[in-house]
């Protein structure tokens, strides 16, 4: 039980929201005993449990309630835990640009660490091992574009779609832009290259 206290207190120090996981408590005990923490302090309604291994305590909201994390914040802060790359990948990073209104139920993470799969809810979140290459791109918006682009296909970009790509692009760090055109295939690099143009005026 004093385990399970020291746990609980720990969390209580932990801003509402962020995500928790068993290894976030090693050092107040083993790695068992940390787990049926955890799963008592779920049962009694402390914290609550987002997916296999992942809790968190909810922030409140007196209009709708508890908020519990999105499946984009819990990839990332996987991410941040396993000190790994990741890269929104399809449909997700179109629909992130505004390209597609269509919501992803099965999001795809290109990533340098170990393929996996976890479910949160009726959602999925997917890591797909990649070359080193894939995962270069320093721009938060330039490595969606380039992801987007590549769903879409070379040819198959409209004009709409194409305009919506430099402004969001226009927006972007310059020497990340300039940095991660190079990365992109050819067709791609002419596209994100119009977002260039505008620097001249």
């Amino acid at each position: 039980m004093s385990i399970e206290k020291d746990i609980l207190s720990r969390i209580e120090s932990i801003d509402r929201g962020e995500l928790l996981f068993p290894s976030d408590f090693n050092d107040l005990g083993s790695s068992e005993a940390v787990r049926i923490s955890l799963f008592r302090l779920e049962q009694a309604g402390e914290i609550e449990r987002v997916a296999q291994g992942i809790y968190v305590r909810p922030k409140e909201s007196r209009l709708v309630g508890k908020i519990i994390p999105t499946a984009e914040e819990v990839a990332e802060a996987i991410a941040k835990r396993d000190h790994i790359r990741i890269v929104p990948t399809g449909i997700y990073a179109l629909n992130t640009l505004g390209l597609s209104t269509q919501v992803p139920m099965n999001i795809v993470y290109l990533t340098d660490g170990s393929p996996r799969e976890i479910k949160l809810g009726r959602r999925v979140v997917r890591f797909k091992k990649t070359t080193p290459k894939n995962l270069m791109a320093k721009g938060s918006k330039s490595r969606l574009v380039i992801q987007a682009l590549k769903e879409l296909g070379n040819g198959q970009v409209t004009k709409e779609e194409e305009g919506k790509i430099v402004e969001v692009l226009k927006k972007e760090n310059r020497q990340y832009l300039l940095h991660d055109i190079a990365l992109a295939p050819v067709w791609i690099q002419k596209i994100m290259k119009k977002a260039l143009e505008y620097d001249r005026e």
